[in-house]
Order: structure tokens, then C-alpha cells, then sequence
């Protein structure tokens, strides 16, 4: 399981919420078309995902305002991929989500890094035994990607589509 998300504009905001069915074309590209080649995601948090929402909620699935919403948020849109249906940030959410964090650096993300409290709670994907060395280089770099990426959908005035494919 893997964590993409793509920044939309406000013209495919609007085709999403006219028909759900486009989060797929948004998301994956024509997939009836033998020939298309897939979109590369505006974010590719890979497995990091579950390990990333645990150090900004503490939790394994509830979802927080501000940055506790950067990974599991938004409002279900579309059909189920496998992994339960798309996510659609609104504008103003995304706003909020960029300002917290914004707020937070990787060193506050390391005094949260607990990987024995990780492992007994299933974060997935269950590779924390390894410590520091899969917070340094792991965790931290995706989460300073996920920080980039929802700057410039604010920045931009964009929503957001996230998905676990």
C-alpha cells in the first residue's frame, strides 16, 4: 500500500465534484487505453504513509485538524481502488494543513519517533525495528516531501486528492 496525491486545479475540482468517476482518470490516467502511460503522482509517500500520520497524530488512524488531516483527511470521492476510495481536500483544508506543517520541522518529528510504541500499534509497513536509520532515511525525507507538496497546493489555491493504492 502506497500513498499518492495529486494537486488540483480549479477546473478538475470541478470535474471531480461533477463526476466522481474523473478522480480515476486524475489519479491513474486512461487505464482503457493499452497505450497510456500512467501520470507520475505529485506525491509518491510510498509505505512511508502510515509511519508519517502516526508522528503527526499519535495515533494509527484517527485523523486530526491541521496536519493530522495531511494523510488520512478529506472527504471520500469515487469508487473504492482496493484500499477504500480517493480523498478530496478543499482548498481551505489544504490551507490549514500547509500552515501546521509548516509549523512542524523534522526535528519534532524525531522526539515522536517511537519505534518499539510504532511496532506494537501495526504501523504499517512494520519495518521501525531498524530505529533512527528508517526515520532518517525514510520517514524524513517523505515527510519533507509531503510538506512541499502541500505548500505549493496552497500556495497554488488547490485542493488536494489523495489515494492508497
Amino acid at each position: 500500500m502506497v500513498l499518492i496525491g495529486r494537486r488540483l486545479s480549479a477546473e478538475e475540482l470541478a470535474a471531480v465534484l461533477a463526476d466522481p468517476t474523473a478522480v480515476d482518470t486524475l489519479l491513474y490516467g486512461d487505464l482503457d487505453d493499452d497505450e497510456a502511460e500512467m501520470p507520475e503522482p505529485e506525491l509518491d509517500l510510498d509505505k512511508s504513509w502510515h509511519g508519517i500520520h502516526y508522528l503527526l497524530t499519535g495515533t494509527a488512524w484517527k485523523i486530526g485538524e491541521g496536519a493530522g488531516a495531511a494523510i488520512l483527511g478529506g472527504d471520500e470521492i469515487g469508487q473504492d481502488g482496493g484500499y477504500g476510495p480517493a480523498r478530496l481536500l478543499d482548498p481551505d483544508t489544504v490551507c490549514a494543513i500547509a500552515t501546521a506543517l509548516d509549523a512542524l520541522d523534522v526535528e519534532t518529528l524525531r522526539a515522536r519517533f517511537d519505534p518499539e510504541a510504532m511496532a506494537a500499534t501495526d504501523i504499517y509497513p512494520g519495518i521501525w525495528a531498524n530505529g533512527t536509520e528508517e526515520f532518517d532515511g525514510y520517514l524524513a525525507p517523505n515527510f519533507t516531501e509531503l510538506r512541499r507538496f502541500y505548500h505549493a497546493a496552497a500556495v497554488n489555491g488547490q485542493a488536494v486528492l489523495l489515494a492508497i493504492t
